[in-house]
């Protein structure tokens, strides 16, 4: 059995990464789990980060890690969990190499993983041409004919106004849906803004830079790139079987502090904030979570 941790973190994402960082500074026995899959694996690059904007995601992990190695508190394992249970007020966590380790407390920066449309070859061009957050990608994407792809209505209308602030020229695809009521459709006509409801056959470009997009009826558009709304879920399970609250969101229900309804379970990052997914947030998030 491992000596009991005062901590331990699950995700190494932006949120883990600035929690393990403030626990080691604070004297703290933390375990960081960090198994290398983060929802921001496919992005080129990360903005809206003052003083690392445009830097490579996998960069600012290493950054991340050399800072949190300078203080011996902190022990990174670059593996998966498999579960996490409470037992008489300790939590016991299990990896997939069957080791088991022992914490008073848990913060989940699992993260969100996006579930794209149905749509053949849309991975070639996700995190390369196609994007999902104007505010992170919107600026290196202005003025260029693009496309915005959405399948539900909730959040649909309002992604098309904010992406009309980069570039007017846009194609709104419901990838064979009806989303749009008819005064959004209105509205958007009116911005000379084109909607087709047709749904999307496949991609066409080069090393992911999308040149065109073929549709099932045979029609065709060009396109220089996109904006799209995934579905996002929570990637892990871990606190639904732990007894936390979810908001209506679907993100974990957290105070300011960044606190569940499960007595010493957090959580930070995307897996609580579930909107927006911004790299500075999630990492402000983390350094509530651990300082509290």
């Amino acid at each position: 059995m491992n000596n009991l941790f005062d901590c331990a973190i699950v995700g190494g994402g932006p949120a883990g990464l600035n929690a393990a960082l403030v626990l080691g500074r604070s004297r703290r026995n933390t375990l960081l789990f960090d198994n290398n899959n983060p929802r921001n694996s496919v992005t080129q690059e990360s903005h809206g980060f003052i003083t690392r904007d445009g830097i490579r995601p996998q960069e600012f992990r290493e950054i991340a890690h050399k800072d949190i190695a300078k203080y011996p508190y902190v022990i990174s394992k670059e593996e998966k969990i498999t579960s996490i249970t409470k037992k008489d007020q300790v939590f016991e966590l299990v990896t997939s190499n069957k080791e088991l380790y022992q914490s008073k407390t848990i913060i989940m920066a699992t993260g969100l993983k996006d579930i794209l449309p149905d749509i053949a070859n849309i991975s070639d061009y996700y995190g390369k041409s196609l994007f999902n957050c104007p505010y992170c990608d919107g600026w290196e994407m202005r003025d260029k004919p693009l496309v915005v792809i959405i399948e539900e209505q909730t959040q649909g209308f309002h992604f098309i106004q904010t992406i009309y602030n980069w570039s007017k020229d846009l194609i709104v695809c419901t990838n064979g849906k009806s989303v749009l009521n008819f005064e959004q459709k209105s509205l958007i006509l009116n911005k000379s803004i084109k909607i087709t409801e047709n749904k999307i056959r496949k991609f066409e470009g080069k090393n992911g830079q999308m040149e065109k997009i073929n549709f099932e009826n045979a029609d065709s558009i060009i396109r220089k790139g996109g904006l799209v709304l995934p579905q996002p879920v929570q990637a892990s399970d871990f606190a639904k079987k732990l007894g936390c609250e979810f908001n209506a969101l679907g993100g974990i229900l957290v105070d300011s502090y960044g606190r569940t309804n499960v007595q010493g379970v957090y959580a930070a990052g995307d897996a609580s904030i579930f909107a927006p997914a911004q790299l500075i947030i999630a990492t402000a998030e983390g350094l509530k979570a651990a300082a509290v």
